[in-house]
């Protein structure tokens, strides 16, 4: 296809799914945030150098353009791995091995499972897992794929976890990772009242029909469920109904078009603490690394067997080869602050340890002037933010760099749980060890 061609298509500014054809085949399918901007970006000079020889004969070879909005990127996303699975267009698979793929997969349990899979690891898995449920005898690849709880293939990777980051606001779900964090989902309202089955079960038949794009559906079932709740005075799980109404009805999807975080439903922000230390330096990275929080906790009992903690979380995920532990040395009674003091400078000794891009204290502002002390004193300048407890110890609030705290909340609460968690394991061996002698 030509750019003349091209500029006669009056393409929409909306998300949504294109198609290039050649006559009634489909060639290749893309998802845009932008249809018009994304469709006109194949008809640059420099298509070669930034999509390949391959998207350019396909570009060529196209002699028609058709394209599908939708009301947001994250239902672009879904409909077009909804469509290159059932439409299987040639120069989708060329441009990139079907094995490296991704697909989401409900595991077949009674409280059941969201996760990914790679498409060079979802035949074995389903062949040796009783978690999944195979769709007839037959074992070849693609009727495995068109199993009613295996959705894909994505393209993206990150995007798809991104996706799953969203729905999870608006469908709790549980993954292979919630055993393991499971207060802290519990905490910013990731996992669902596993004691309600019933309503967990409608939980992921609505994530079923989501990712069938089937939205309009969903919004009618649940309209129904909200009268009924309403009836019977069950009024907290017809305000959660009502809740998931609204976010469908206003999906967040910033996340696909940014790295900002999708913030959490009932987290109190209590911002507004001074920033970084002005005028210091700080030790660089590599621009390539990965995004680093170093998070810091004290554990103790009346000030006996004072132990101190740092956790390590990068792009989101917990790094447990980094953490640290101190056995605290200059404090004898129940001093947190001293006891972060020392935890702090001796970790600042070893110049050998990577900064971190973000410091995470338990605490409010006695925490975060004894960290900046602490960074002062060696000429480092790191931003701080704190996690503010409740009377139950349970987070209410973020402070100290204001920005940080609200685009990094959930890597925020993350190593802070953690931090915490490993903190008590900490104390507890040393607790044990010191009884026993």
């Amino acid at each position: 296809m030509k750019i003349e061609n091209f500029k006669k298509i009056k393409l929409p500014d909306k998300p949504g799914v294109y198609f290039f054809k050649q006559g009634k085949e489909i060639l290749y399918i893309g998802k845009a945030t932008s249809l018009k901007d994304r469709v006109k970006s194949y008809f640059s000079k420099d298509l070669i150098a930034t999509r390949g020889p391959i998207i350019l004969d396909m570009v060529f070879k196209a002699d028609k353009i058709d394209w599908e909005a939708t009301d947001s990127v994250l239902e672009a996303l879904i409909l077009e791995a909804n469509l290159i699975k059932k439409c299987q267009p040639k120069y989708n698979t060329k441009e990139k091995d079907d094995k490296s793929f991704n697909y989401l997969c409900i595991t077949k349990e009674k409280l059941p499972k969201i996760i990914i899979v790679r498409g060079r690891d979802l035949l074995q898995k389903l062949k040796n897992s009783s978690r999944f449920t195979l769709k007839g005898s037959d074992t070849n690849k693609n009727s495995l794929i068109s199993s009613t709880n295996i959705f894909g293939p994505f393209p993206n990777n990150s995007q798809l976890k991104e996706a799953l980051k969203i729905i999870r606001r608006i469908f709790p779900f549980l993954d292979d990772k919630s055993k393991n964090y499971l207060e802290f989902y519990r905490q910013i309202n990731l996992v669902p009242d596993s004691a309600d089955r019933k309503l967990y079960l409608q939980n992921i038949k609505n994530i079923k029909l989501f990712f069938e794009g089937k939205k309009k559906k969903i919004l009618k079932n649940l309209e129904k469920e909200m009268k009924v709740y309403s009836k019977t005075r069950e009024f907290e799980k017809a305000g959660e109904i009502k809740r998931q109404i609204f976010a469908l009805q206003h999906i967040n999807d910033i996340a696909l078009l940014k790295e900002d975080r999708f913030a959490s439903r009932n987290f109190s922000q209590v911002l507004g603490s001074p920033g970084p230390y002005p005028g210091q330096t700080i030790r660089k990275t590599s621009p390539d690394s990965a995004f680093r929080l170093e998070a810091y906790d004290i554990a103790h009992m009346g000030g006996k067997n004072m132990v101190g903690v740092m956790v390590v979380v990068e792009d989101g995920e917990v790094n447990k080869n980094e953490y640290k532990k101190f056995k605290i040395r200059t404090q004898n009674d129940a001093n947190d602050t001293g006891a972060l003091k020392e935890v702090l400078e001796r970790r600042l000794a070893h110049v050998e340890w990577a900064y971190p891009n973000l410091i995470v204290v338990d605490g409010s502002t006695a925490q975060i002037n004894f960290t900046r002390k602490a960074l002062v004193k060696v000429g480092a300048n790191i931003p701080i933010v704190s996690v503010i407890k409740d009377e139950r110890h349970k987070p209410k609030g973020i402070g100290g760099d204001k920005k940080l705290g609200m685009k990094y909340e959930k890597e925020i609460l993350l190593a802070n749980s953690e931090a915490h968690r490993f903190a008590i394991a900490y104390h507890k061996n040393i607790r044990n060890k010191n009884f026993l002698k």
